[in-house]
């Protein structure tokens, strides 16, 4: 029987600040993350726009 050589696991593409960001699924289901909540949703406030609260920014913008 001929083994099976294991495929070089390419990580995905990630943002310069998230370097060695890591989300896997384990066998119970549970999400495990090499990074911690809090500094990806920091990043995430620093970076993307929240489109149910542009309308709050409009408001004050326009006082």
């Amino acid at each position: 029987m001929a083994k099976k050589k294991k495929e070089a696991v390419e990580l995905p593409k990630v943002h310069k600040d998230l370097k060695g960001f890591d989300v896997r699924i384990n066998s119970f289901g549970e999400i495990q993350m090499s990074y911690d909540i809090e500094k990806l949703n920091d990043f995430l406030n620093d970076k993307i726009d929240d489109k149910k609260l542009k309308h709050l920014k409009d408001e004050k913008s326009s006082d």
